[in-house]
């Protein structure tokens, strides 16, 4: 079934909004003759239609933080929304009362789901009819703010949907995880770039042996938005030079974490030892603007790690780089529908999203045909889908196995908060080398 929207634009033209319900997720593809802004309640609308065209209901998510001037809780509501499949039922979006009623408003949300804080959204939440209330809550505050809520959320039996890094320590990220695998509830983590098409091609590519044996693997994360003091004072700059706020580390914990989270997922080989440099480069910070880091893989591999939020000119520059000893993989988050192929012995190949034979895992997350470039988004957008497909799930009594998943979970968040300690350990030591030591958390639900 296929349903078009007539909506009249300023200049008196009709935009076509044409919805296709390829999936059961409801896939929301928009067609437009003139460029027009959709708004959110018309999106809304759209949405419920979608739902009501499936018979079936969608997945109803509450959201901690993200209010206004919050970069990080935007993308996760288009992020969210793009499929049709999830609607935004209520949320505490601000520390401030007033402001997170009023923005709520803004959204389009009645005035009783917008709560002055987060406990209360949890405490009213658990409250309303089971049909009614949210099913799992998106946390998108700074850092300090993860563990008391996930805590919260998962007590009260809610899933979670967190940002990155789930918690200010290695040691809450263990105790969290104890607590998450006795509520029985699910956890995802924002590593936003594992989502991509194209890194699911190279991830892919890799585990069939495409490269041969993995030999060397490089990962830069660079940007320039910290180059200067002027930045410090602004919202998304202040906490995360706060180490009350961020933790211990803002470039290594902020970037540096995903670049490492990307090296792994790609290769297929984990971090066992480092060599780090990471240090403060504007004058006044008690936090990490840039930094470096020596790589040993467990199998047997050598790598590098460049993260640096002083790079003049640099906007969001991911780039991996994975080397065999037969072919390498080059891919960059600038230009995320390419993945180029190298080879001493053949022409290099641009392996293009949408054109050719290319792997189911990375097909199935597409939305559109070749030459319709897709990114961050929908990057985003597809840990999304994947988690509410858990979500529905473990609502119909069915059981999701940690090893079974395609998306970050409790124990990347254990990985990826050790990670940023043992890199900050690491950099003060006087050795060359320093283990990557991780404990082992028992999460039973990715």
């Amino acid at each position: 079934m296929v349903l078009y929207v007539f909506h009249k634009t300023r200049k008196g033209q009709n935009s076509v909004f044409r919805e296709a319900l390829r999936r059961k997720s409801c896939s929301l593809d928009l067609f437009c003759h003139t460029s027009l802004r959709l708004s959110w309640l018309t999106l809304s609308f759209l949405q419920k239609l979608a739902g009501e065209q499936m018979g079936g209901e969608r997945v109803r998510m509450g959201m901690i933080g993200g209010g206004p001037g919050a970069f990080i809780g935007a993308i996760h509501r288009h992020a969210s929304a793009l499929d049709g499949d999830i609607e935004l039922v209520c949320g505490a979006f601000s520390s401030d009362a007033t402001t997170s009623q009023s923005f709520g408003s803004s959204l389009h949300l009645p005035p009783a789901r917008c709560y002055p804080n987060y406990q209360a959204l949890f405490e009213q939440e658990a409250k309303l009819p089971t049909g009614e209330r949210m099913q799992f809550v998106a946390v998108v505050t700074p850092n300090h703010l993860h563990f008391e809520i996930c805590r919260m959320a998962f007590e009260h039996g809610f899933h979670v949907f967190c940002e990155k890094p789930a918690t200010m320590s290695t040691r809450e990220a263990l105790e969290l995880a104890q607590i998450q695998e006795s509520s029985g509830c699910l956890f995802a983590l924002a590593h936003t770039y594992t989502g991509y098409p194209m890194i699911k091609e190279a991830r892919q590519l890799v585990a069939a042996g495409g490269l041969g044996r993995i030999v060397k693997i490089v990962v830069e994360y660079t940007q320039g938005w910290l180059a200067s003091s002027d930045a410090d004072s602004s919202k998304q700059a202040s906490w995360r030079l706060d180490p009350t706020k961020s933790g211990v580390s803002c470039c290594m914990g902020d970037i540096g974490v995903h670049g490492a989270n990307l090296a792994e997922y790609v290769s297929g080989t984990s971090i066992t030892e480092l060599c780090a440099d990471v240090g403060t480069v504007v004058p006044g910070r008690q936090l990490d603007d840039d930094g470096a880091v020596l790589l040993r893989f467990q199998n047997g591999a050598r790598g590098a790690l460049l993260a640096s939020q002083i790079h003049i000119g640099d906007e969001n520059n991911l780039r991996l780089r994975v080397v065999g000893d037969y072919r390498a993989l080059e891919w960059s988050q600038l230009e995320p529908n390419t993945l180029w192929v190298k080879s001493n012995s053949e022409s290099t190949q641009m392996r293009r999203a949408g054109v050719g034979a290319l792997s189911p895992q990375a097909t199935g997350v597409m939305r559109t045909p070749a030459g319709h470039p897709e990114g961050y988004i929908e990057a985003f957008a597809n840990l999304y889908r994947s988690f509410v497909a858990q979500v529905r799930k473990v609502a119909t009594g069915g059981k999701v196995a940690e090893d079974g998943v395609d998306l970050p979970g409790m124990q990347s968040a254990i990985r990826g908060m050790a990670f940023i300690e043992n890199v900050i350990a690491a950099s003060q030591s006087d050795k060359k080398w320093v283990p990557h030591a991780v404990p082992t958390g028992r999460g039973a639900l990715q």
